[in-house]
């Protein structure tokens, strides 16, 4: 008789990570969208404040960050579309791994240029 997980019934199958990652994205876009949103709102109180705070943004620390947020951005959408097609499509729970694999190849098709373009920009002076 086989013996009762301990703990839980996750076992790193790609449901359980997509599930870790999606939160993980999700919460770094809001405070992405937190600090973008205050950092705007600035203008209104003084352009000159707001020009300096943009300008240190313009660092190769910070290209790198936005790579790393396009990157969640992406993951974090297309994440999504899976879940809504295993929610609401009627075959979609079997066809959840083929799914995650798709937004995997989606990512990467989408992600990688990106990241090429981003960085000869944030390193190439572009």
């Amino acid at each position: 008789m086989p013996s009762k997980p301990v703990g839980t019934l996750y076992r790193g199958h790609e449901g359980m990570w997509s599930w870790v990652a999606h939160r993980i994205t999700g919460v770094g876009i809001f405070f992405f969208l937190l600090v973008h949103v205050l950092d705007t709102a600035l203008v209104r109180v003084s352009p000159e404040a707001y020009n300096e705070v943009i300008g240190t943004y313009k660092n190769p620390i910070v290209g790198l960050m936005e790579v790393g947020l396009v990157g969640a951005i992406l993951f974090h959408a297309f994440n999504g579309i899976r879940l809504i097609l295993i929610d609401f499509w009627a075959k979609g729970p079997r066809h959840q791994r083929k799914l995650m694999i798709g937004v995997g190849v989606v990512w990467v098709l989408l992600f990688v240029p990106f990241v090429i373009r981003h960085l000869s920009h944030v390193f190439g002076g572009e």
